[in-house]
C-alpha cells in the first residue's frame, strides 16, 4: 500500500512538472523592448509636440524715432517735422503663445535605454507668440500702416521675453511634455521612465 501511494505521487509530482515545463515552454514571450535608434524614430514621429497654449494681453506704447538721412537739411527738416507732429500709438494688444519642444531634430544622444528603463533630456523649449490684430484695440494713434507694423513687432517681443522669463509656465510647459514621453515609453514595454537634464553615465558591465 506504501509503495502504491508513493508511485502515484511520483506520477502526480511527473505530471505537474511536465505541465509547468510545458507551461513555460508555450507561454507567450513578452515583445522585446525597442533598442535607442528605434526609440529616437518613434519619438521624432511626435514631430513638434505643443505642450501649452496661454491667451495673453498687453498694453503697449510706440513711439518711432525720427530716421537720419545723409544730408544734415533733411534731418533738419525731418526733426521739425517730427517736433510738430510726433507719431505715437498706444494699443491693448492680444496673442495666443505656444509652447512646446521640437522632436524631429532629436538624436541618441539624447536617450539612453538601460534594460527596462529609459533616461531622455528634452530639447530646448521653443516659444511662438501668433498675435491676434483683429482684436487689437487702439486706444490712440498717428501712426501710419508701416509704423503699426512696428508696434505690433514690439508687442510680440515684449510677449516672447516676458513668456520666456516665466518660471512657471516653463515648468508647466516641461511637465506635460514628460507626461506625453511616458506614456509613448511605457507603451512600447518600458517600466521606468527619467527625464533628466543631463544623462547619467552608461551602466559598467560587471
Amino acid at each position: 500500500m506504501v509503495r502504491l501511494l508513493v508511485r502515484v505521487v511520483v506520477v502526480v509530482l511527473a505530471l505537474v512538472a511536465g505541465a509547468v515545463g510545458t507551461f513555460l515552454l508555450m507561454r507567450p514571450k513578452a515583445p522585446a523592448l525597442p533598442d535607442t535608434p528605434a526609440l529616437v524614430t518613434r519619438v521624432r514621429e511626435v514631430a513638434r509636440l505643443e505642450t501649452l497654449t496661454v491667451s495673453l494681453y498687453k498694453k503697449v506704447e510706440f513711439s518711432p524715432e525720427p530716421q537720419s538721412t545723409n544730408s544734415l537739411w533733411k534731418d533738419v527738416i525731418n526733426w521739425a517735422s517730427y517736433s510738430l507732429h510726433t507719431p505715437r500709438g498706444r494699443a491693448i494688444v492680444f496673442a495666443d503663445v505656444h509652447l512646446g519642444y521640437d522632436f524631429g531634430r532629436l538624436d541618441d544622444s539624447a536617450l539612453r535605454v538601460q534594460g527596462s528603463r529609459v533616461d531622455v533630456v528634452l530639447p530646448p523649449l521653443e516659444t511662438k507668440v501668433e498675435l491676434k490684430p483683429g482684436e487689437t484695440e487702439i486706444i490712440g494713434s498717428n501712426l501710419d500702416s508701416a509704423e503699426t507694423t512696428q508696434l505690433l513687432e514690439k508687442a510680440r517681443e515684449a510677449f516672447e521675453r516676458e513668456v520666456k522669463a516665466d518660471a512657471r509656465l516653463k515648468e508647466r510647459a516641461r511637465r506635460s511634455a514628460e507626461n506625453t514621453l511616458r506614456v509613448l515609453f511605457f507603451s512600447v514595454g518600458f517600466s521606468q521612465v527619467n527625464v533628466v537634464d543631463v544623462l547619467p553615465p552608461k551602466a559598467s558591465a560587471g
